[in-house]
């Protein structure tokens, strides 16, 4: 039987804060209905959704913090991102393919990331623009990508209340930029990016 394992980040474009990943298994009962791109979700539905994915697939989610994409940068912080959040992913596997009758010595796992970079993992993975708008295993690595990273920036949030993180969760903002003019950067913010 054929796996195929969604990956997909959150947080390569903001100037603060981690890149977060994930990777997702879905089973095939999955109510599908419920996914798209998270981007296209209200964030009510993103919450319903992840509740939903984290009750039924079998995922894994990670994060790398500020100093380690100024060390690395951001491409490759976001591929580790993603092979952490998969080698998390397939400690839970063997237990979930039990729960869902299947012979976990008889899977073969494949994997499709949104972008045009896949992750190194010891999978056959193939990269596609916009697989986050076409694959329901892509939306839900989406979906739990975002959902983590924004509840991580609004705990920034409460720490460091004068970025107003809650607001634009790091991205390049107007205000965001002149909050780091005016005051400095903040403890979280990623050096290496232009602010």
């Amino acid at each position: 039987m054929i796996l195929t394992v969604g990956f997909d980040e959150a947080g390569r474009g903001p100037l603060a804060g981690p890149v977060c990943a994930s990777a997702v298994i879905l089973p095939g009962d999955f109510p599908f209905e419920i996914l798209n791109d998270s981007k296209k979700l209200s964030e009510k539905r993103r919450l319903i959704a992840e509740a939903v994915i984290k009750e039924k697939a079998c995922w894994g989610i990670s994060l790398v913090d500020h100093k380690i994409i100024d060390e690395i940068n951001i491409l490759q912080a976001s591929m580790l991102a993603m092979k952490n959040a998969f080698d998390e992913m397939m400690e839970k596997l063997p237990l979930w393919c039990k729960v869902q009758g299947m012979n976990f010595s008889e899977i073969t796992i494949n994997g499709i990331t949104d972008g045009n970079r896949c992750p190194d993992v010891n999978v056959e993975c193939r990269c596609e623009p916009k697989a986050d708008g076409k694959y329901p295993c892509v939306m839900a690595a989406s979906i739990l990508a975002k959902t983590c990273r924004d509840r991580v920036m609004m705990e920034m949030d409460k720490l460091y209340p004068e970025y107003g993180y809650a607001k634009h969760k790091g991205y390049p903002t107007k205000a965001h930029r002149e909050v780091c003019h005016r005051i400095g950067p903040s403890p979280i913010q990623r050096l290496t990016f232009k602010y």
